[in-house]
């Protein structure tokens, strides 16, 4: 007899599709499989952010139910739907929004069969403004400080109503930088989980080198990870001048490619599309260093960087930006006050050299996603309930 706890997980701004189509290797992503695979869950429910009701019909499934939910026998996937998808930008009326949303959400965990489940989810809109009376308990999920993200400029002031009714709610806050926890300042439990790595993806046998990695000179320095204005792309055009011996590979989608235009015509820059999480490692695991050449701005200061767990893991040095959450992870990290102030950084961190075989599979067992988790999942399972206040404020 199961005697797990039921859950609701929901996104933020993406959908099981889309983690699914990237991996599962975000930090919301990888706190779902661990709900999806924990013995301490009994039921899950899996919740989409709104999607406009003509897109969802048109991927042939009801906007209540959702798609089929293959990933558990025992849980259930969600599209909520409105006419339009964007949320409205009014206070007054994101409040209505998802208030709709939790009636939804209601309505399907009953039909699930689940009793007062815990909530988890990665949106600051749906932690404030869902009212959640049916549930136990709430746990909010910071990845970003959604009040530096410059894109969702427009909705600062609901993400700052948000944060105040997380606080004085006394909602749980799980964040993957003291940084995030600093802004929203909770008044309920809270935690910081870095970002981790998974065992089975960097702990086998050194895999090949991609083609086009193979007809690349060594040695190489890669950036991971998307190509969009955190990265410093004056930082690393010189970078590649000052180091005419050094390949640098930038690997990941680019939103705006007019971005790199500058770097693309320099020889020994390499812009290169996002991959599979297959190639990535291999890509990883066969460059000599690894960079994270961001701007420092709000949003990248309260970031944990994936991509630094990713690269250690691939045992390589790291020459960084100095950021507060990538200080003490590991002595490879090699800081530099700004990415312009990288280069000297660079033949120290060659003399280094990648860890040992040991040493790397030591950091990936000390840095998995299973032990990140383990300490959530104490928490939402943990007797007495999580405080949720009884006043809903607004």
């Amino acid at each position: 007899m199961t005697t797990g706890r039921d859950v609701v997980f929901t996104f933020s701004y993406e959908t099981y599709a889309d983690a699914e189509a990237r991996g599962m290797m975000r930090p919301p992503d990888r706190i779902l499989q661990t709900l999806l695979n924990a013995d301490e869950v009994a039921g899950l429910l899996v919740a989409n952010p709104y999607r406009s009701i003509p897109s969802v019909l048109r991927a042939g499934f009801s906007p209540e139910t959702g798609p089929r939910f293959a990933a558990s026998k025992r849980g259930a996937l969600i599209t909520p739907a409105r006419m339009r998808r964007a949320d409205p930008t009014k206070l007054g009326a994101i409040v209505g929004e998802y208030r709709r949303y939790d009636s939804v959400l209601k309505r399907r965990s009953e039909q699930l069969g689940l009793r007062v489940p815990v909530i988890v989810t990665a949106n600051p809109l749906v932690a404030a403004f869902c009212p959640f009376a049916w549930a136990s308990s709430v746990l909010y999920f910071g990845r970003d400080d959604w009040l530096s993200s410059t894109s969702r400029q427009e909705y600062w002031p609901a993400y700052q109503m948000a944060y105040q009714q997380i606080r004085e709610s006394e909602i749980a806050v799980a964040a993957v930088s003291q940084q995030i926890i600093d802004r929203i300042r909770p008044l309920g439990p809270s935690m910081v989980v870095p970002n981790g790595v998974s065992p089975a993806e960097w702990l086998a046998p050194l895999p090949p080198e991609p083609e086009w990695l193979a007809a690349l000179p060594k040695p190489r320095a890669v950036y991971a990870g998307t190509i969009d204005q955190r990265l410093d792309t004056d930082a690393v055009a010189a970078l590649a001048h000052s180091r005419p011996d050094m390949h640098f590979i930038l690997l990941g989608p680019s939103p705006d490619p007019d971005y790199v235009s500058q770097l693309r015509e320099l020889a020994n820059v390499h812009v290169h599309g996002g991959v599979g999480r297959d190639e990535l490692v291999a890509t990883l695991r066969n460059c000599q260093l690894s960079l994270l050449a961001h701007r420092r701005t709000a949003l990248t200061e309260a970031m944990s960087p994936l991509k630094i767990y990713e690269y250690l893991a691939a045992g390589l040095p790291v020459v960084s930006i100095d950021l507060p959450p990538v200080r003490g992870i590991n002595d490879r990290v090699l800081v530099a006050p700004t990415a312009a102030g990288m280069g000297p950084l660079i033949d120290r961190a060659l003399e280094i050299g990648p860890m040992s075989e040991a040493e790397r599979r030591d950091f990936v067992s000390e840095h998995s996603w299973e032990s990140r988790h383990r300490v959530i999942l104490d928490l939402l399972m943990r007797s007495p309930l999580l405080h949720r206040s009884e006043v809903f404020r607004r």
